[in-house]
């Protein structure tokens, strides 16, 4: 290197860093001291990135339940899993929640909850031998469930809900399906054939099967419909299944006439998906309205969000 260019490196043009733009300011930093004086949960965000989303995602919520914009959840199995049940039945009874919708496994899940305050079972002890998912009871009574509400036009989750909620299952109280039932919440169930290990049992009836969960597919297209102009549609824990059935309804709604347009959608997951960011967050909302993407654990992300909903909604009253 030549001395020249040395000399040249050594003319280095500066400016005050009073001029320059900044992403990042003290007022955007958590704030204890509101939180202290507040007890306010939504102070412990910085206002920067997934700060700033969260209470996004809160304020939405909020603001959709005052203006009495439909707010539907839709829920993988491993929500039932993880124990929070609980709030969601809490949400249904605030009158929070216009809408669930589950998948098939989801629905097992449930059901075994309220018969027997347990669920889960080990895959890896029970496969080998042939044992995974062949249990008698759950299949036999979501199948009874079934055929006896099938001559009546009722929806998987509306018969379900129905039979829990009127039969003698010992927790019934932790049943999503018994508390939609209770506090008249839209639940609508959306199986994949040979998904769900029902599927495997003799009383399984596929046409059965397939019309109620028919039915509860236009149930959500109709559902859809209050999500207009400032409603909210959460995915959680579902990476393929409820996304594209949420897509597929969302289309045929539009199509028969029904403006869906600035709504909020949350992806809430442990993981991102494929389908999850763009079925969920981006291609519903690309005409108007938010898209945003929560990565967390279930089990932790929506007792917070639960909480700081609490709060705002309580806080206003």
């Amino acid at each position: 290197m030549h001395g020249k260019d040395l000399e040249a490196l050594q003319q280095v043009q500066t400016f005050s860093i009073h001029e320059r733009q900044h992403k990042v300011s003290v007022a955007d930093f958590v704030n204890l001291q509101g939180w202290q004086r507040h007890d306010s949960l939504r102070t412990l965000f910085p206002r920067i990135l997934k700060g700033l989303d969260i209470t996004a995602v809160v304020d939405g919520f909020v603001a959709a339940y005052r203006r009495r914009r439909a707010i539907i959840f839709a829920l993988g199995a491993h929500v039932i899993k993880c124990g929070l049940s609980p709030l969601l039945i809490d949400m249904m009874r605030r009158g929070w929640l216009q809408g669930l919708v589950l998948n098939g496994a989801g629905v097992i899940h449930d059901l075994e909850v309220a018969l027997i305050g347990a669920t889960s079972e080990d895959v890896a002890q029970n496969l080998g031998a042939g044992r995974f998912g062949m249990v008698e009871e759950t299949p036999q009574l979501i199948n009874t469930a079934l055929q006896e509400f099938h001559s009546v036009q009722v929806g998987m989750g509306a018969a379900l809900g129905q039979a829990i909620a009127s039969g003698d299952y010992p927790y019934k109280g932790h049943s999503l399906l018994a508390a939609a039932h209770t506090y008249q919440v839209p639940l609508t169930v959306h199986v994949a054939i040979g998904a769900d290990t029902i599927h495997m049992h003799p009383t399984t009836d596929g046409a059965v099967l397939g019309q109620a969960t028919y039915r509860d597919f236009q149930r959500l297209t109709l559902l859809l419909r209050g999500l207009h102009d400032g409603g909210c549609y959460w995915n959680i824990g579902s990476a393929v299944l409820l996304p594209e059935v949420f897509l597929k309804a969302l289309t045929l709604c539009r199509n028969t006439g029904h403006q869906v347009e600035r709504f909020l959608t949350v992806n809430l997951d442990m993981l991102q998906h494929y389908r999850t960011e763009y079925n969920v967050v981006r291609r519903p909302t690309q005409d108007g309205g938010l898209g945003y993407t929560l990565i967390g654990h279930h089990e932790i992300m929506l007792p917070l969000l639960y909480a700081i909903v609490r709060e705002a909604i309580e806080s206003s009253a």
